[in-house]
């Protein structure tokens, strides 16, 4: 370990003894969902019914409600179809499917006979959204009842939702009823449906499905009924007791989820898996394929998956989860998960991975994910890559793919501010790189700032104090700062909100008797304090930390993966920054900036510098 002897060094300063239950204590409205509904294969058609209990509990007196409507979504002419034509680079899964549909094949659904608190209310149809007055103002603190029916059709499978997809799956019910748009601080989030992002208001549901006994259903929630239902379903000790006839009526019930999702088939196998002290893991797939024996592997890999997630990041909160065979890829429901099921092993888990600790982050916390998809995408991605790399142990960092997304993208042209809403992005490129690469670069990048320890701590605190509040950044921020007592807005602002991008540089070595002199300059417009490496000739080496002064101090002792001694801050108004460390040049034989290569420079070339013997110093051109 090289030490510095110099007496400008700065101090580190401790972890503050805040309490960060300050954070995410904004109110919440809340709803309480009863639906029956009947679906008939023959024609793919349903109806139900649906009496929802709406709390307000924000300050405001509401006059109008929305729905989301999202099998509006896929007809011709929709906004959906029409955004999907039109974007630059086209989603392959939706090109223009949507204009082709015929009209067996469209997406329906239809709300009628809407009564608050047994008051007719006026309706207006909007796409995918409907606009609802209110018969009488909802005061705040106040709850009313809205009693409607609603009937559809469900569309042929093209994006997430739908009848028969690619793998023969009869019904992939997702964002398939009328669902209630949320209202937060911000005002109401009635976003029309184009295929990206999903936020809903917190409540309960109790929903019954009544359909062919030939089917068997996955669903959100726990069965009620059990014993009436077979299909894998515990029945208890008195047995299977249907009820006649040619169809069946399955009740779930979900408690503080924010949707609710199902999906049926004829072949489905279904069996189930215990995680030590819950929750208990349903898998649903369709087992006379070739694939069938890779998805029996599968539950022992997502019993060590759970584990592990509630050992780092928080306890799942719900007694079950789902994994279904459905949809057209991997998609996140409470509860449950839809993903398709012809895969290898290795990537059959890594899907299984990703979807369920979207449970976490869409499912807990639950922030909005059109404003802010990074939030949800890429701390998934940043937990699910810690998961991976548990079950799946290799010699590499399992971050570094989130460097190179975000780099591709920077270099690509098409890099846009994160803050954009997910629906705004001028391409499907930039959109996916941002809500993925970029967040999960944003989470792993943080443990060069605060520190690894704190990071892991930071992100474990975070989960359990804004579940189930719907955070934003600034939530994220200051759970971080209480923890470690460091400045993050420069952090937060300039990453999240522009396209600024970093590169740092080792600029000049210069040997001056018995010390050397290293000089390091800010290239890029972005931020970041730095680390750094000095390797000696004889195998030893030094670690060195340079505070950002926006911080207002530095990582701890003990919170990185070596030790490191902390030097004066870097000034952010200075483009360059020079220290002196004890030691002889001609000692030295390398230099490296980020050695871990935690951050996102864009340049690496100027990152090192090494030294063969007889060199006298260095200065870049």
């Amino acid at each position: 370990m090289i030490r510095i002897a110099r007496s400008t060094l700065v101090l580190v300063l401790l972890p503050l003894a805040c309490d960060a239950r300050a954070q995410c204590d904004r109110w919440q409205q809340r709803v309480e969902y009863t639906m029956e509904v009947s679906l008939d294969h023959r024609d793919h058609l349903f109806q139900g019914t649906t009496r929802l209990r709406y709390t307000n509990n924000s300050p405001d007196t509401l006059r109008e409600v929305f729905f989301h409507l999202y099998f509006n979504a896929f007809q011709p002419g929709s906004e959906m179809d029409v955004r999907s034509r039109t974007i630059e680079d086209p989603d392959e899964r939706v090109g223009g499917r949507i204009a082709e549909l015929e009209a067996h094949q469209v997406g329906l659904s239809v709300v009628s006979d809407f009564e608050q608190d047994g008051r007719s209310a006026e309706l207006t149809p909007m796409g995918t959204v409907l606009k609802v007055a209110l018969a009488r103002p909802l005061l705040p603190k106040r709850s009313t009842t809205f009693t409607f029916s609603f009937n559809g059709q469900v569309p042929v499978q093209i994006r997430r939702s739908g009848r028969d997809n690619a793998e023969e799956v009869a019904y992939s019910m997702t964002q398939w009823y009328p669902k209630l748009a949320e209202y937060d601080a911000r005002g109401w989030h009635a976003y029309p449906y184009v295929g990206r992002e999903f936020y809903g208001v917190w409540g309960d549901f109790d929903v019954t499905l009544d359909m062919d006994s030939a089917f068997t259903i996955a669903a959100t929630g726990v069965l009620q009924n059990p014993q009436e239902i077979g299909h894998g379903y515990p029945v208890g000790k008195r047995g299977l007791m249907r009820p006649d006839g040619d169809r069946l009526r399955w009740r779930f019930v979900a408690k503080n989820v924010h949707d609710f999702a199902w999906a049926a088939d004829r072949e489905f196998t279904h069996s189930i898996a215990q995680v030590p002290g819950g929750p208990q893991l349903h898998f649903f797939h369709k087992d006379a394929r070739s694939y069938g024996a890779i998805w029996n592997e599968l539950p022992a890999y997502m019993v060590r998956s759970f584990e592990f997630m509630n050992a780092h990041y928080g306890r799942y909160p719900w007694p079950q989860y789902s994994f279904v065979q459905g949809g057209d890829g991997g998609m996140e429901y409470p509860m449950l998960t839809l993903i398709t099921g012809e895969r290898r092993l290795g990537s059959l888990v890594g899907v299984s991975v990703h979807e369920s600790v979207h449970s976490w982050y869409y499912g807990v916390l639950a922030s909005n994910e059109g404003r802010f998809p990074w939030m949800d995408e890429g701390f998934t991605e940043y937990a699910g890559s810690e998961v991976m790399q548990a079950l799946f142990p290799r010699a590499v960092d399992p971050h570094a793919g989130s460097i190179a997304g975000y780099q591709a993208l920077v270099k690509s042209g098409r890099h846009e501010p994160p803050s954009i809403h997910a629906d705004h992005f001028l391409t499907n490129k930039a959109y996916g790189a941002t809500a993925y690469s970029f967040g999960e670069l944003f989470v792993h990048q943080l443990g060069a700032v605060v520190g690894e320890k704190e990071l892991k701590e930071g992100l474990h605190r975070y989960y359990d104090v804004c579940a189930f509040t719907h955070p934003e950044p600034i939530d994220f921020e200051r759970v971080l700062e209480k923890a470690t007592g460091l400045e993050l807005d420069w952090y937060f602002d300039e990453w999240i909100n522009t396209t600024r991008t970093l590169d740092l540089g080792i600029r000049s070595v210069m040997g001056i008797g018995d010390s050397t002199v290293i000089e390091m300059e800010r290239i890029g417009d972005q931020l970041m304090p730095v680390d750094l490496k000095v390797e000696l000739r004889d195998g030893s080496q030094g670690y060195y930390h340079i505070p950002l002064s926006l911080s207002r101090g530095s990582k701890g002792a003990g919170s990185d993966r070596y030790e490191f001694t902390v030097l004066d801050p870097w000034k952010w108004t200075h483009p360059n920054y020079a220290f002196t460390i004890p030691v002889r040049f001609d000692a030295i034989g390398a230099i490296t900036l980020d050695p871990l290569h935690r951050t996102a420079d864009m340049d690496r070339s100027n990152d090192q510098v090494e030294f063969p013997i007889g060199t006298s110093g260095f200065a870049r051109p």
